[in-house]
């Protein structure tokens, strides 16, 4: 079966499902250490409450079987222990019906969550993981050669997920066009990394180089990908590079980690036998048998017609005036449609929790990641996803992105709850309750070189207002908002 076995992809597929799992592992921990206090039964947004007006059909999970914060975090550790075994190849030495079956497990025990998970799991890099993890089950073991139609549909991701972040920056902010977006970007993103500031004081003409080259690699590059090689390697290459110099300059979780894994697959293995040494090259691809057992080669055809037929929708929506930027169309997230900042904020507004002290004193809580104390330099956390960073950016852009969540956190403050404070990295409490709470905004910019000199801050902070004025346990935060 020659059509069937791209013979140039046994290294790919091997770096990319690799890859995968390790994405899978991190997912699945963060859902553990954070789903309780977001989506448990006294979270900021509970399961139950959500299942009750939800039906199946809608939001696919497990957890329309049964629910309990117990149950919650078996699937996820369940989850991250069988995304561990893919991680170590343990998976693509069994049998291929096993090494299928256990990455459906993993596919469908992940896609329970997100269904579930509301605003916090309503990325595009969680349907993106949904997607490419389902593709997973269809790519083979260790023993099969690498199905064509398989690497063929792992580029066809990566496509979409290039052109439509390509065309819906061109259809929205006029900063896309003028090439001006990047004096902003670096300084308003969700959440900058350590060297986003370094990435703002870029020059302002290096900036417009820097949105052009995005242009071309997303607009232009994408379509190389189909060629022959060594072209369609060319290409994603290009695409490679240009998503780790996206990883140096920001947190976007496993969004930008997963657009190289799928660009890694299509280098092919002479160049990834060039790039890697032996002993990894064989703990990679242990076997290569080349089986292509039939009924395997008819699910394959199968799945990649079933592709095809719901590619229809995604494909309307990029060619569409109205295209909309991270959408799935069905409820397994099969194949979905991506993009990302039609839209650049020109100045960064942060929101700050603070509670008071015994003394009336307001004291600032600290998140993990999100700017708050203007000398605390931004960390690396990609790809590890803080869902609470990131809807509090939202909440500074607009207070109704906070209901109905942010009342019940800052109750859950009032209350010194263990849970909510285990979103947080600094409780000025001690986990001691504060006699009120309030919300307070911020405008933020980066420091000048100047600036940065005298204070060691990457941060200057003036302050705007109150978000939500102090409430007490005595009067509930619902009723004030």
């Amino acid at each position: 079966m020659e059509w069937f076995v791209a013979d140039h992809a046994w290294l790919g597929r091997a770096v990319f499902l690799h890859g995968l799992a390790a994405v899978y592992l991190v997912a699945f921990v963060a859902a553990a250490r954070q789903g309780p206090a977001l989506v448990g039964s006294r979270g900021l947004t509970p399961v139950p409450t959500f299942l009750r007006r939800v039906r199946f059909r809608r939001a696919p999970s497990v957890f329309h079987l049964h629910w309990s914060d117990q149950f919650f975090l078996t699937v996820c550790w369940s989850g991250a222990a069988l995304s561990a075994l893919c991680l170590v190849g343990a998976t693509a030495r069994l049998p291929l019906a096993v090494t299928m079956l256990v990455w459906l497990v993993v596919w469908a025990l992940y896609l329970s969550v997100v269904n579930v998970g509301q605003l916090w799991w309503s990325f595009g890099w969680e349907s993106l993981l949904c997607e490419v993890g389902f593709l997973a089950v269809f790519l083979g073991n260790a023993a099969t050669a690498p199905p064509r139609l398989g690497m063929l549909l792992v580029v066809w991701v990566l496509f979409r997920l290039e052109f439509g972040a390509g065309l819906i920056k061109m259809r929205g902010d006029a900063c896309w066009r003028d090439l001006t977006c990047l004096y902003y970007h670096h300084e308003t993103q969700p959440m900058p990394g350590p060297l986003s500031w370094f990435f703002h004081h870029l020059p302002r003409p290096l900036h417009r180089v820097e949105v052009a080259a995005n242009h071309v690699t997303q607009l232009v590059v994408p379509f190389g990908l189909f060629l022959p090689q060594p072209v369609s390697g060319v290409c994603a290459t290009v695409m490679l590079v240009t998503q780790l110099w996206l990883v140096a300059s920001g947190n976007f979780a496993w969004l930008n980690w997963l657009a190289v894994l799928l660009a890694a697959s299509a280098l092919p293995d002479a160049w990834w036998s060039a790039l890697l040494p032996r002993p990894v090259e064989e703990w990679l691809v242990p076997s290569q048998a080349d089986l292509t057992p039939y009924p395997w080669v008819m699910a394959v055809v199968l799945f990649a017609a079933l592709v095809l037929v719901l590619s229809w929708r995604p494909v309307r929506n990029l060619l569409s005036p109205g295209q909309a930027m991270n959408a799935s169309f069905e409820p397994l997230r099969l194949v979905n449609t991506y993009g990302a900042f039609g839209s650049v904020s020109k100045i960064r507004h942060e929101v700050a929790l603070e509670g008071l002290d015994e003394e009336g004193a307001w004291r600032e809580y600290g998140f993990a990641g999100k700017p708050g104390d203007p000398g605390r330099w931004p960390r690396q956390f990609a790809p590890y996803h803080l869902r609470l960073d990131w809807q509090m950016w939202f909440v500074a852009l607009s207070a109704r992105y906070g209901w109905p969540w942010l009342p019940r956190l800052l109750r859950r403050l009032l209350e010194a709850d263990p849970g909510a404070l285990g979103l947080l990295r600094h409780d000025p409490f001690g986990g001691r309750r504060p006699a009120a709470v309030r919300a307070v905004l911020w405008r933020y910019r980066y420091t000048t070189w100047a600036e940065l000199r005298e204070t060691r801050a990457c941060w200057h902070r003036e302050p705007v207002g109150e978000l939500v004025a102090p409430v007490t346990l005595a009067k509930a935060v619902e009723d004030w908002w």
